[in-house]
């Protein structure tokens, strides 16, 4: 390891000396009046800043923004104060320059106004990322960076960084690539998700393309959005990725049986998208799950049911297991439904009857036939098969099938059509005794017993 050697203490010298070069030219009668000026300009922003935001909010709320537009004013308003200083700054430079000919009168302030625009720009261009913890780390570091280059002090920073490593053999790892592979990383990464962003929207939009194959190329596009940009982030330490190949294979085979159901989710994964037997829409039923496709993962498949629970259907089920598409190759859904109605009911005005009463049920498809068949001769009932079709599984099949026995149910009661249910006769032959006395174990309210 290499922290403190005699480099690093000269750069921190020389630091050091810049620093109170700067502190000593602070007293002089040109820098003291320009603090004023950055002081009066603060001031006044300040000020500005109360008396603006009011008018701010009641301009916003006298029209109809819409998400992003309110997003922006409210971001505008934040940062309300910061943009009051750089107009009052960059104008008080103009006039420096104008009245006063020398630069050493107006240095300070360029300074200050450079460097508060600079903040200014980090911060509205930290809002692109989302993450929070990931957003404030890249407009700290930023904002240091900034500092640093326009007080001069960037390059021996640089010096410093790369002064402090550690040593592994003949690999040496510096403070400086370190923080660069961070910084590279995390823009690649940004970057990175905003184009996977905006392609899975477009790709996800676009009716020329099927939804299975929208998903397929989105998933390998943000594997080699992301997988790029970590390589090129290791890269940029230092790594020779070269000779962890023989190691990387030993890993994999290592994974290879430790993680046997992980991959074979993967692999079952990617060749969901690529047969297209199952997409995002899709109406399924698998074991006692009924539901429709909400979203296709890397390991599993997300079913939303019709009670508002979502299952993680793991993909190798839906590979080896038998699944039923209710709307795989088209959205037409035939429903069968039995009942039975009594012997004394022409069975031909039954039928008619109970086409009549399905099509008049809202779901039903008037253009698809309905029809109704004699099935059998029940023991106490002629049974009949009423099937129907319908276009919209997804708003469920139990719901359906209640309306049309509903609607069959009236028109048999509006028709005089009777739905038998079994009965049982109990008839007693002559010379058979009913035996009313009670058994052993039960006695009589007078029952000696209970004396």
């Amino acid at each position: 390891m290499d922290f403190a050697n005699g480099d690093i203490v000269k750069i921190l010298a020389s630091i050091w000396a810049q620093i109170e070069i700067f502190l000593n030219s602070m007293v002089l009668p040109s820098r003291l009046w320009q603090f004023g000026i950055i002081a009066a300009c603060f001031a006044l922003a300040h000020l500005g800043r109360i008396w603006l935001a009011p008018k701010v909010d009641d301009w916003g709320r006298r029209r109809e923004l819409s998400t992003r537009q309110l997003r922006l004013l409210i971001l505008f308003r934040q940062r309300l104060r910061g943009f009051l200083f750089v107009l009052l700054a960059w104008g008080s430079v103009f006039v420096l320059e104008a009245t006063k000919g020398f630069y050493s009168w107006r240095f300070l302030v360029v300074l200050v106004a450079t460097l508060v625009t600079a903040w200014l720009v980090v911060g509205l261009v930290a809002r692109l990322i989302r993450n929070a913890l990931l957003r404030r780390i890249v407009r700290w570091g930023a904002w240091i960076w900034v500092t640093l280059y326009y007080l001069g002090l960037w390059d021996e920073t640089v010096r410093l960084l790369n002064g402090t490593a550690v040593e592994f053999g003949d690999f040496r790892i510096t403070a400086y690539g370190v923080l660069k592979a961070l910084v590279l990383t995390t823009i690649l990464l940004s970057v990175a998700r905003i184009i996977s962003g905006q392609t899975s929207v477009r790709l996800r939009t676009n009716e020329d393309i099927s939804p299975s194959m929208s998903e397929l190329v989105i998933k390998v596009m943000q594997v080699l959005l992301y997988g790029a940009a970590l390589f090129i982030g290791i890269k940029a330490v230092g790594f020779d990725l070269t000779g962890l190949a023989v190691l990387s294979g030993a890993i994999g085979v290592g994974l290879g049986f430790g993680l046997q159901k992980v991959v074979s989710n993967l692999v079952s994964g990617v060749i969901i998208l690529l047969d297209k037997s199952i997409k995002p829409g899709d109406v399924i039923s698998l074991g006692e799950t009924f539901g429709w496709i909400n979203s296709l993962g890397a390991r599993y498949v997300s079913v939303v049911t019709r009670d508002g629970k979502e299952y993680l259907i793991p993909n190798e089920d839906l590979i080896t297991g038998q699944v039923v598409n209710w709307s795989h190759s088209n959205e037409f859904v035939r429903i069968d439904l039995p009942f039975g109605t009594s012997y004394h009911d022409d069975p031909h005005v039954v039928r008619k009857l109970a086409v009549e009463a399905a099509q008049s049920v809202n779901r039903v498809l008037k253009n698809r036939p309905t029809v109704c068949h004699v099935t059998g001769f029940g023991d106490s009932s002629v049974d009949y098969l009423l099937r129907f079709w319908i276009t919209d599984p997804v708003e469920g099949l139990t719901n359906v099938r209640g309306q049309v026995f509903l609607a069959l149910w009236d028109t048999f009661k509006a028709n005089g059509i009777s739905i038998p249910f079994p009965q049982r006769e109990v008839r007693l032959l002559e010379g058979s005794q009913l035996d009313l006395q009670p058994g052993p174990e039960t006695h009589s309210e007078n029952s000696p017993h209970e004396n």
